[in-house]
């Protein structure tokens, strides 16, 4: 099979006109869902399905389906689907998602002009809000697919205005009927740029994901005691900031420790709110975040043991009380050895190699393995730049990503 290049740079840099941002560098974009951006995005989208003699259903949370079904397909078969998301952050880059929407369907179009006669229908899709950007934590649409969230709560999350999802879906005319329901489907493959520079430096145009990290984020509270920074003496303060500080980095240590053991885990304290948060005020309370990712899900734990361990350390030694919630817990998430196999046997096909690697981040993939057999494909990133205008992947990375892809798929639709 022969992916068109250009066919696919074309879908891809039309996608990025829509919220396209001024920026000195690179190509921006900002696509939240229920904007006019968005909206766009969507019906962009349907059009170039149409093209390619899809047809498409729309789900009532706004997930959007092409679905293949040539006369060789049975059209009582279990489809193998691919796709990614088309919304964006604030200020992102044009391949994080898109590549993995238009690279599905570039992916059936290789299919159908080299003949492929599956068995199977093919699907490409769209879920909606993957990142979290405009309404709860993100992957709302393969979350609802899976069944791990219920259509009623996902279209009753409401946006910083209060303004719930199903009203801003009904708006732009993307709130449809039903659930996908990804159990349905034999197969799932979903391509996306890889985030990191593993591939850049190894110099190879696919990554075969084994594993999904595990993730967990903390909740910690420190309540001091607000207080003139001028008149209190520094034996008299209950200064939250200052004992935050340390719990910080007693965080990185205890991370840097579990590398010892397993190189791929990761801690981080990406969010902090001091209050009062004024020049002249001693803060007098800090809440903050941690994300704890890796792909032992022991290594996740000890780092929650130790950060506990440094609460109640900090408690002892500084007039402050402490608090940690785990409010958000998963698993890592292992990729089906089949559809592994048959991105390996695409790459050796195509004459392209291809690398086993692990993600660290989740995508929706991380959703769809829980139901059906499930793989993620990554691409390079050049410097492993992400979620910014900078954001780049050779064109003829994204076509050789391309190649596995529709290979891969063209194997398990024909099986």
């Amino acid at each position: 099979m022969r992916v068109n290049q250009h066919r696919l740079r074309s879908d891809i840099e039309s996608n990025a006109e829509f919220g396209a941002v001024p920026t000195d560098e690179g190509r921006g974009r900002t696509v939240l869902t229920g904007s006019e951006a968005d909206r766009r995005a969507r019906e962009f989208f349907c059009e170039r399905l149409r093209d390619a003699g899809l047809s498409i259903t729309i789900d009532e949370v706004g997930n959007i389906v092409g679905r293949w079904e040539p006369e060789s397909a049975d059209p009582g078969a279990a489809p193998v689907a691919t796709g990614s998301h088309l919304d964006s952050v604030p200020e992102g880059g044009i391949f994080d998602g898109p590549l993995g929407v238009y690279a599905g369907l570039e992916s059936v179009r290789a299919m159908q002009d080299a003949g492929v006669e599956p068995v199977r229908p093919v699907e490409v899709v769209n879920f909606t809000e993957e990142e979290g950007q405009r309404f709860g934590g993100g992957l709302i649409g393969s979350a609802v697919a899976v069944g791990e969230l219920g259509v009623t709560e996902a279209l009753d999350i409401e946006d910083a205005d209060g303004i719930p999802l199903g009203d801003v879906l009904a708006d732009i005319g993307y709130r449809g009927d039903g659930r996908v329901d990804a159990a349905d489907w034999d197969a799932w493959i979903e391509l996306h740029i890889e985030q990191s520079k593993r591939l850049e430096d190894a110099g190879v145009s696919a990554g075969v994901v084994t594993s999904i990290v595990g993730l967990s984020r903390c909740a910690v509270e420190i309540t001091g005691e607000a207080d003139h920074a001028g008149s209190t003496l520094m034996d008299d303060r209950s200064d939250a900031l200052a004992a935050a500080s340390e719990f910080v980095l007693d965080v990185e240590r205890a991370t840097n420790e579990r590398n010892e053991v397993s190189e791929t885990a990761v801690g981080t304290v990406g969010k902090l709110g001091v209050s009062p948060n004024a020049p002249n005020v001693i803060p007098g309370k800090v809440d903050l975040t941690v994300d704890i990712r890796d792909v032992a899900y022991d290594s996740i734990e000890y780092v929650i043991d130790e950060a506990e361990a440094s609460l109640d350390r900090i408690e002892a030694e500084r007039p402050v009380e402490t608090a940690l919630s785990h409010p958000w817990d998963r698993k890592p998430v292992e990729m089906s050895e089949r559809c592994r196999a048959a991105l390996h046997d695409a790459g050796a096909d195509a004459d392209l190699e291809t690398l086993d690697l692990h993600s660290g981040a989740g995508h929706d993939t991380m959703h769809v393995a829980a139901v059906t057999d499930a793989a993620l494909l990554f691409a390079p990133s050049r410097d492993g730049i992400s979620h910014n205008p900078r954001e780049w992947t050779d064109w003829a990375d994204c076509a050789d990503a391309t190649r596995v892809l529709a290979g891969a798929l063209a194997d398990l639709a024909t099986e």
